[in-house]
């Protein structure tokens, strides 16, 4: 029975070309449908490469043309509104519809199951307010910064050229032009497309220092400070690690490397582009608070910070320790959640590494709060941002602003296809095919960028109101709740300011803070902490 069709097949192929050599014009029909499948199946049967086509022919093809079409049929036809990840039809839709200015509004109540653990919900005041204005914005620049930037609460989150395509880049700029946010360039720094309708620019500088590196991959200050100098970079991020893929570095691949980014970062075509997992220029949180310091004084000023998925809590414990030691401070963090985002990464990377970004930003806030040092940083959020209840969310836990990617990449026409890293974006996005690029017309979805940014804001503003508040900064972590998953959760522990030096200190900071050293990342063993009598209760707070 597995050589039934295929045995079919060919005897179809020998009586079709018999009958169609007797003068049967329909046969020659059947015998071209017949024989090639026949063909086929003899190459199935010969080929060793898939047991499955040797031992059935032909028919086993079907498993590969249902396995290639399966995602399309879950998304259009079997999954519900609220049950598919990354990101859920209802998410999914709410971008379009605010991306194209069409209604938004959903009937017959939520589809969310409001009693189930990890739900979050706000209160609301019974005397709410109305805001005439959603424009929000918040300054960045330390005591060090000469040139401090007033971002919007909502902001492009770093996609680079190359993992994204020019028109896509292109739309997203002339956007945020429009709408007055930042566009974070992604780690493969600056092209004319970013550079072509004045948006403000947001420096990301990796590991591999593209646009500021030298012919052996490290870090050349002449190129930085030039390129920093120009006015449309308004901050530099340095970025440390990624929720994507924590600890892995960034890779472009070969198929998406055009001369144009070639170019763009200083980099040969032909092959892989990896970025380092680890920074060349530094190795130990001093020298990294050092280099930091470097970088501001470089760019004349402007803002520097860096951005990070959370791993080891006493790794950015020691970056903490090195900044008061040093009496200097990064002007903001990013805290990237290891919900992923734009970056393709091996499944063991995507799945079960990284802290997700609801405790990794409650835990640097709690950090910076608890060393006293909260004052001088400003906290951006990145991880899933979509709706105004997701940014509400990111300010309860201690972001002052956010940046989004996937959700401005709907914006400009995703539809969450995950062929990003094929170089076969069916939409024209995350491709460098310029026959798929064409779809993306930057004409009309600059509009749509620009569109998404203020209406989420505006929704934003409105559950502001309804909480009875007028500023985003008088959101408060009281003001959210979120049903209690796990006890030990580091989300139930509220630090005082200076508490990290004090005996009450909760021992789910105390224990690696104990551990943070200025001098390395691994943490203290027993003898260093025995040696140098680094208990939380017995340092003195510089």
């Amino acid at each position: 029975m597995r050589f039934a069709f295929f045995a079919a097949i060919t005897a179809a192929a020998f009586i079709s070309i018999g009958l169609a050599l007797s003068g049967l014009v329909w046969a020659w029909i059947a015998f071209a449908v017949a024989t090639p499948l026949a063909l086929l199946g003899i190459r199935d049967l010969l080929q060793s490469r898939h047991s499955l086509l040797r031992n059935y022919p032909v028919i086993a093809h079907m498993r590969w043309l249902f396995e290639g079409i399966r995602p399309e049929i879950r998304q259009y036809l079997i999954e519900s509104d609220a049950d598919a990840y990354p990101f859920n039809r209802e998410q999914r839709s709410l971008v379009y519809q605010r991306a194209k200015q069409e209604q938004e509004t959903v009937p017959f109540g939520t589809q969310l199951d409001v009693y189930k653990a990890g739900y979050g919900y706000f209160t609301h005041s019974l005397a709410p307010v109305h805001l005439e204005q959603h424009n929000f914005r918040r300054r960045v620049g330390g005591p060090d910064c000469v040139q401090p930037y007033d971002i919007s609460l909502l902001n492009i989150s770093g996609m680079s050229f190359g993992a994204i395509s020019a028109n896509a880049i292109e739309a997203l700029n002339r956007g945020a032009a429009t709408g007055g946010f930042a566009h974070d360039t992604g780690e493969g720094s600056i092209s004319s497309y970013h550079r072509r309708h004045g948006g403000d620019l947001i420096w990301q500088i990796a590991s591999g220092y593209f646009g500021c590196r030298t012919d052996d991959g490290m870090f050349d200050p002449e190129k930085f400070s030039a390129t920093a100098a120009d006015p449309q970079v308004k901050m530099v991020e340095l970025k440390l690690s990624q929720g994507a893929k924590p600890g892995h570095g960034g890779v472009l691949p070969a198929s998406k490397i055009t001369p144009e980014i070639s170019e763009t970062r200083g980099i040969p075509m032909g092959r892989d582009c990896v970025s380092p997992s680890a920074h060349p220029a530094f190795s130990t949180p001093n020298e990294l608070v050092a280099f930091l310091a470097e970088l501001r004084r470089l760019s004349g000023g402007k803002p520097v910070g860096f951005k990070l998925c959370v791993g080891h809590l006493h790794e950015f414990m020691a970056i903490c320790k090195a900044m008061i030691a040093a009496g200097t401070y990064p002007d903001f963090i990013v805290v990237d959640g290891k919900e992923g985002g734009t970056g393709a990464a091996p499944v063991e990377f995507t799945d079960h590494l990284g802290m997700p970004l609801r405790e990794g930003l409650h835990f640097v806030h709690m950090t910076l709060v608890g060393a006293g040092i909260r004052e001088h940083i400003r906290i951006g959020a990145s991880g899933k941002i979509i709706s105004g209840a997701d940014i509400a969310t990111a300010l309860s836990l201690g972001a002052d602003w956010c940046n989004a990617a996937r959700g401005f990449m709907f914006a400009v026409g995703c539809i969450q296809a995950r062929s990003c890293h094929t170089n076969r974006c069916p939409t024209g996005v995350a491709t460098q095919d310029p026959t798929r690029q064409r779809g993306l017309v930057v004409e009309d979805k600059y509009k749509r960028v620009a569109n998404f940014h203020r209406n989420t804001l505006r929704g934003f503003a409105e559950m502001l109101g309804a909480m009875g508040l007028d500023d985003p900064s008088q959101i408060r972590p009281e003001t959210l709740h979120i049903r209690a998953t796990d006890p030990d959760s580091i989300l139930h522990h509220r630090l005082k300011p200076g508490q990290l030096f004090e005996e009450d200190c909760p021992s789910a900071f105390a224990a690696p803070w104990n551990l943070a050293r200025v001098d390395t990342f691994r943490p203290a063993d027993a003898m260093d902490l025995r040696n140098s009598g680094a208990h939380a209760a017995t340092e003195k707070q510089p």
